[in-house]
């Protein structure tokens, strides 16, 4: 109806025109200015009826695309092919050019089949974005490509070698405790029975130029607690090996199979806390990293030499709990390096196996300065119970004096069937130390998943992350009530357990850790109304063993109903 409107509107101002344009000119044939005014309004209606032409051409085209549909002509046979109807009313403006959808174009695979977008930039290589390029999702206007491949918005060049691209990782969460009260003396905490927090504002900007892409991307929601603008990631990449991605920069190293997925594809609101441990050591978001991945349809690989956190080495981050928290006092900082390798045994349309382990080291920790000429090495590590929207933890070492290095490994398991996906990790973490007396401290944890979608397409292997994806929701299955559509809908849950106690029995005090055990039983719903959005609801019980928090001196228990909305572009 659109483009009968704009084609009668066209149409009307070409016919104005060609009125209007001899009688000015009849009052004075002599006049220059009047001649001018002819050749330019002239060849204005030569351009608004290639315009015309062109509409006019689609409009033709989507109206027998139509009456073959409804009358129910699509058919094998190749002799019944669809009815075109050809308009002609002037010269086709080459400018104005629209892609439409290639002929037994497919959106099952998972590169189009209706999952959400990464919250990360689009890292390809220069063939993949000229192929992502051709979908039907994008118009040629004067040289330039504008559209939306694999939803996310991008404008480039004719031959896609320059480009850009903007998306959008938006995630508000919001719900509270209860039944999470202290015992005895113990602290309160921050532990509220209602708040939000918006827990990703991420903005990825992906440059491009052939092989060669920059990634940044700024992240508003970057801390437990509103209010702290961060960077996600700021890195180079070269994308010209096949199946491979050079990076250098701040960037999120992909190490165990949680930390490789995108946020916008976790099962429940947060992480295992084991993953999210053991990934801080030397990876985590904007951390440096020079490294490389590679990935086929059976194994993938990623190892990285890494650095410090973005803004680790800046004071006015002392107090932030996202990075790890900044020291203006770092006078030698940490090195460290990643490992993953992947492996895909099994790959039918039923059946994947997934298979795998991950190493993670930070060969030296941050020296900060006790004086000028001295400095102190130490570790700590805590988590949350699975929902991070401001509490205090629980379950904390608190600081480990005399590290040398700390380290993590671990083996990794997912299986999925039809519908079904089951998976696991688990994950011993070593930290050396040196001192009179100091033996090495040791921690462990590891989780259960299991993830069922009820109705849309189910969760499918990734193989450029090494991973299971989201749930898909093809165009043609987006909620609608009115044609009986409502996107897709699975059921999680996941078993999460930590152990942060070390050596509880040594005799030497400065040996004995305290941590805690921690255990955190989820269950939620996930619900896809198309690729772009998302609605979470997860419930979550916790049990920890008594720490040396404040917050938790004589151990605690809990609940917890958190919702997530989320947008992904």
């Amino acid at each position: 109806m659109r483009c009968k409107i704009l084609i009668s509107s066209l149409a009307f101002a070409s016919v104005l025109m060609s009125t209007v344009a001899p009688a000015a000119m009849a009052s004075s044939s002599d006049d220059a200015q009047l001649q001018a005014l002819r050749r330019e309004m002239q060849e204005m209606r030569r351009e608004m009826q290639g315009q015309i032409s062109t509409l006019k051409s689609r409009l033709a085209k989507s109206e027998a695309a139509t009456a073959t549909h409804q009358r129910g002509a699509y058919t094998q046979h190749a002799s019944s092919g669809p009815v075109h109807r050809h308009i002609e009313s002037g010269p086709t403006d080459p400018s104005v050019q629209f892609n439409e959808p290639a002929t037994g174009a497919s959106r099952i695979h998972l590169a189009n089949a209706g999952t959400p977008t990464s919250d990360r930039g689009d890292i390809t290589s220069w063939k993949s974005f000229r192929a992502a390029t051709k979908s039907d999702e994008n118009v040629h206007v004067g040289g330039m490509i504008i559209g939306f491949p694999k939803g996310r918005f991008t404008v480039a060049s004719e031959d896609a070698a320059y480009g850009l691209s903007i998306g959008l990782a938006f995630h508000q969460d919001f719900g509270g405790f209860f039944n999470s009260g202290p015992r005895g003396k113990d602290a309160r905490g921050a532990f509220n029975s209602f708040t939000s927090n918006m827990r990703r504002l991420r903005i990825p900007f992906t440059f491009r130029y052939k092989n060669w892409v920059a990634a940044v991307t700024p992240d508003f929601g970057a801390n437990h607690n509103d209010g702290y603008v961060g960077l996600y990631e700021g890195n180079l990449n070269y994308t010209g090996l096949h199946n491979t991605i050079l990076t250098v920069g701040y960037f999120q190293p992909r190490v165990t199979e949680e930390d490789s997925e995108s946020s916008n594809d976790f099962f429940t609101l947060e992480r295992p806390s084991i993953t999210d441990m053991v990934r801080n050591i030397a990876a985590g978001d904007a951390r440096f990293s020079v490294g490389a991945l590679h990935y086929e349809k059976r194994w993938w690989i990623a190892g990285y030499f890494t650095g410090q956190e973005w803004g680790h080495r800046n004071a006015s981050d002392m107090s932030s709990t996202y990075y790890g928290g900044g020291s203006g006092s770092t006078m030698d900082s940490q090195t460290g390096g990643t490992l993953r390798v992947a492996g895909r045994p099994v790959a039918t349309k039923d059946w994947d196996v997934h298979m795998g382990a991950s190493g993670i080291s930070a060969f030296r920790l941050a020296c900060n300065s006790t004086s000028a000429n001295n400095c102190a090495r130490s570790t700590s590590f805590g988590q949350r119970p699975e929902f991070d929207i401001g509490e205090a933890n629980l379950a904390a070492t608190g600081a480990i004096a005399g590290a040398k290095q700390v380290w993590a490994a671990g083996p990794e398991l997912g299986v999925r069937w039809k519908r079904l996906i089951v998976k696991g990790e688990y994950y011993h973490v070593g930290v050396e130390r040196q001192g009179a007396n100091l033996k090495s401290a040791g921690f462990q944890g590891w989780y259960g998943s299991a993830a069922y979608t009820l109705f849309g397409n189910p969760r499918m292997y990734n193989e450029k992350e090494g991973a299971f994806g989201a749930p898909g929701v093809p165009e043609a299955q987006e909620f609608d009530p009115a044609t009986n559509h409502w996107g897709a809908l699975e059921v999680v849950g996941h078993y999460s357990v930590i152990d942060l106690n070390s050596r509880l029995g040594d005799a030497y005090k400065a040996n004995v850790i305290r941590g805690g055990q921690q255990t955190v039983w989820t269950g939620g719903l996930n619900w896809y109304p198309n690729r772009h959005f998302r609605v979470m609801l997860d419930y979550s019980h916790f049990i920890v063993s008594r720490s040396e928090q404040a917050t938790n001196i004589e151990g605690r228990t809990g609940n917890s109903v958190a919702a997530r909305i989320q947008a992904g572009f």
